[in-house]
């Protein structure tokens, strides 16, 4: 078959369904995704079908596929002028697999396994190949994509206010939505899409924006069918350049009785394990609190009515000064014997840059035992800076434990027990 005839099965992304959260392109191991102000592409030249970023995909806009001839392929400049997938192809030579590619599961997770456990095989450190798209066996059942783009569901502003110290860069606040009598179904680990009012500088509706819920199952107000969002205000991007984040604006700038456009739930697998005794380790820095924060404060609701046999919960915390980190006031009056936790700041002048993977380090022997026991869960949030540093401290502790590293994070992947949710 010549280059004109030759078919391929050309993966792309539904612009309508994605919510931009990175989560593909972070785990694409080829390189082949990439994103402008507007959407996420594939690059078919690069693309090899391996499926990594299929699974982690909260809304399953990465799961779509087209036969194209070679040569006909959809460029990446075509893609991101795209409001909608263009529709399928029926010529007859490409019509009867005009869809995924047959792989099976077992081919897929021999494919993201390899990927995952020996990133050594390429010779760099992979770390976001150790992430698992598995939840933990004790999760309780997720509800996801209950609400898409095209019906969002109205929620009402209860609650705004600023969880760091006022006056500080990193503008932070924890911000409550209600959803009234409308189902609306949340677990910790999950996030919503806010989409915001008005429309962008080529005229189009805003796309939705993710956030994880900051809020336990029950409601952030115990038997209230509502969520909390902790967002920080966005005026410069990871460059340092001045930018006005469209939604994080929005949000930091509701009033009471405001209404909130919300998509979703989204997540499946960044969620706490139920079984007693089992234990959680969070390793986070700014608005990566959030989901850590809906983990504590259910096992605290469930400490207080007696329900729970609760394990240890173990927190390293990072911000670049105390008075940027949100929710340190709060975190202050937890019982000891209840979460263990570890501040890391980087900025705090006159002291030495310290970092979440430097207090793990410190940590190490605590670590090292809990990496020992499977009962332990490890969950890692925060900005993509983080990632390597986090999952380099885990191997280290384990090698330095005789554990193993290589034997050891496998296992975790497999078992849904290490998450990590990077941005």
């Amino acid at each position: 078959m010549n280059a004109t005839t030759e078919l391929i099965q050309q993966h792309l992304i539904d612009p309508e369904i994605c919510i931009r959260c990175n989560t593909c392109e972070a785990t694409c191991p080829v390189g082949a995704i990439t994103h402008d102000s507007r959407n996420y592409v594939v690059n078919a030249e690069i693309c090899n079908l391996c499926m990594a970023c299929v699974p982690p995909c909260p809304t399953g806009s990465i799961d779509n596929w087209r036969t194209m001839p070679k040569a006909s392929a959809y460029s990446v400049e075509d893609q991101l002028g795209w409001d909608e997938l263009p529709a399928v192809l029926h010529d007859p030579a490409s019509a009867s697999s005009a869809s995924a590619p047959q792989t099976s599961t077992a081919q897929q997770e021999a494919t993201a396994s390899f990927v995952a456990s020996d990133p050594a095989q390429a010779h760099v450190f992979e770390s976001s190949s150790y992430g698992s798209t598995m939840p933990p066996w004790s999760a309780a059942h997720p509800y996801v994509n209950l609400h898409g783009p095209k019906s969002p569901i109205t929620a009402k502003v209860v609650g705004n206010v600023q969880v760091n110290d006022a006056g500080t860069d990193n503008e932070t606040h924890h911000i409550v939505l209600d959803f009234g009598g409308m189902p609306f179904p949340v677990l910790e680990g999950q996030s919503i899409g806010v989409i915001p009012p008005g429309a962008d500088a080529q005229g189009k509706a805003h796309h939705a924006r993710q956030y994880s819920i900051a809020s336990p199952r029950n409601g952030e107000r115990a038997g209230y069918n509502n969520v909390s969002l902790t967002v920080k205000r966005v005026v410069e991007d990871h460059q340092g350049k001045a930018v006005k984040g469209v939604a994080s604006n929005f949000l930091c700038d509701v009033k009471i009785g405001d209404e909130v456009q919300v998509i979703g739930p989204f997540g499946s697998s960044f969620l706490m394990p139920n079984h007693p005794n089992s234990h959680i380790v969070m390793i986070c820095t700014g608005t990566g609190s959030a989901p850590m924060r809906a983990m504590t404060e259910w096992r605290r609701r469930l400490r207080q009515s007696g329900k729970f046999e609760g394990g240890k919960l173990l927190l390293f915390f990072g911000a670049r000064t105390q008075q940027e980190l949100p929710y340190f006031g709060p975190l202050q009056k937890l019982p000891k014997d209840f979460i263990d936790i570890h501040f890391a700041f980087s900025r705090t002048p006159g002291q030495p840059k310290r970092y979440v993977q430097d207090a793990m380090r410190e940590r190490s022997a605590d670590l090292a035992n809990l990496l020992k026991d499977s009962n332990t869960h490890f969950y890692v949030c925060g900005l993509k800076s983080m990632e390597e540093g986090v999952v380099m401290a885990m191997r280290d502790i384990a090698n330095d434990a005789g554990i193993g590293w290589n034997q050891i994070a496998p296992v975790l992947k497999r078992e849904g027990r290490l998450h990590l949710e990077t941005y």
